[in-house]
């Protein structure tokens, strides 16, 4: 995979409270997949909790997230979605 970020669809950005998690669609290389990044990377991004300001976390730090993306998808690409985590933060 030679690109090294996502290309982040930002009208499929869904808030998941019961898992704690914003679930998206984003391409790369010409594919779509679908990701989940958890609430704890968007804590580690903002320094704050993301509880009722998670999508807007979100989409501040969407630049970010789109690298962490792209790194969790060559880690485990076969997966129905990519789960971002903090494993993935450097």
């Amino acid at each position: 995979m030679a690109e090294d970020r996502l290309d982040i669809d930002t009208g499929t950005i869904e808030v998941d409270d019961d898992l704690r998690r914003i679930e998206f669609e984003a391409e790369i290389s010409s594919e779509r997949y679908r990701f989940a990044v958890h609430y704890d990377v968007l804590e580690a991004l903002s320094a704050m909790a993301p509880d009722a300001e998670a999508a807007t976390i979100f989409r501040q730090h969407a630049d970010e997230i789109a690298r962490l993306g792209a790194k969790a998808l060559a880690r485990d690409p076969d997966q129905e979605i990519i789960v971002i985590s903090e494993n993935d933060l450097d």
